[in-house]
Formats: C-alpha cells, sequence, structure tokens
C-alpha cells in the first residue's frame, strides 16, 4: 500500500512531520522523519564499558545512555560513531565495528538506528567530554545491573547492547 498523498506538515533542523493520506476521505497518518542515528558500545582494555550521564528536556532527569548521535550527510554509521564517541566523551576507538541497524519505532518515525561496537577505547590526552555530559566507566557486570534496576534504560540503547550481546561482541551476566 502507498500514500495517497504524503506533505510535510512541520519542519525544523532535527525533524519533519510528514502527513500521509492512506485511503481517499481518511485523516492523514501523522509520523516523524529524523536522520539516521548512531549508538556505541564502547569497552576500554580492562572491559569497562563508557556510559555517558547528560540531562534530556525531554523526560526532565538525567540519563544513563550509550555515547550516540545523528549521522550527518555524507557520513558513514562507523564514521559518526566514532565522531560522536570522541565529542561526546574524549575516547577514540581503536577498532570500530557496525553491527547492523534497527527501526526505532515504526509506528511513529522513519528512520533507523545503528549499532556500533568499540574496543580498545582510550582517553586521548587533553580531549574533554562535551560540555554537560559526565563520562562514566561501568564494568560489565555493572551495565548488566543497572539494566535489571532501570538506571540504564533508553529503550533503545538497551536494545543497541542486546544486539552486541547477540552477535557475540558483548558478555554480560545479571
Amino acid at each position: 500500500m502507498k500514500p495517497l498523498k504524503t506533505e510535510v506538515a512541520y519542519e525544523t533542523p532535527w525533524f519533519r512531520m510528514v502527513g500521509k493520506t492512506m485511503r481517499e476521505g481518511e485523516a492523514a497518518y501523522y509520523s516523524l522523519q529524523l536522520p539516521d542515528y548512531a549508538a556505541v558500545v564502547a569497552l576500554t582494555e580492562e572491559n569497562e564499558v563508557l556510559i555517558v550521564r547528560q540531562y534530556r528536556p525531554a523526560v526532565e532527569h538525567a540519563t544513563f545512555e550509550l555515547p550516540s548521535g545523528l549521522i550527518d550527510p555524507g557520513e558513514t554509521p562507523a564514521e559518526a560513531a566514532g565522531r560522536e564517541l570522541l565529542e561526546e566523551t574524549g575516547y577514540e576507538a581503536g577498532e570500530l565495528e557496525v553491527l547492523g541497524s534497527m527501526e526505532p519505532d515504526v509506528g511513529r518515525m522513519g528512520n533507523r538506528i545503528w549499532t556500533c561496537l568499540a574496543r580498545g577505547v582510550r582517553k586521548l590526552p587533553g580531549r574533554v567530554p562535551e560540555d554537560g555530559i559526565e563520562v562514566i566507566l561501568w564494568p560489565l557486570e555493572e551495565l548488566a545491573r543497572a539494566t535489571v534496576d532501570g538506571r540504564f534504560d533508553h529503550a533503545l540503547h538497551v536494545a543497541v547492547v542486546m544486539i552486541a550481546v547477540m552477535k557475540g561482541g558483548l558478555r554480560l551476566t545479571p
């Protein structure tokens, strides 16, 4: 089935709201079109995962998340993951692998989140985290505990961690 009519109802630098009329006489179905973005599970040589803590206005509190961000035009998911890792944390990946992508919300959004795994991440001298971001190193056991007890509850990032586990790049035990 294809839309009979598609129109942009609202647009910002970050997203577009698009109305799609699917059947004659029915109201438009609205969804958001956003750029794809990449999230990275970043592991140090000591098998600690980099977590970023930052205030999120949408939920009005600080959250624990993976380093992540929008993929810029002309950029690959791996390039975006490496750039966001460096910008947000001041760490650089020794090795970075793209594990695949997912659709974040097929009922409301028209983009993809790319799952990336970085190994051998190390702090670059003189590099500081992005303003407003606290970088935390969690042992894998703490990531598992924080996921189970709800401290690490960004659903898409939990899914990214799960993809890393299922594809063999990460071992977690509750």
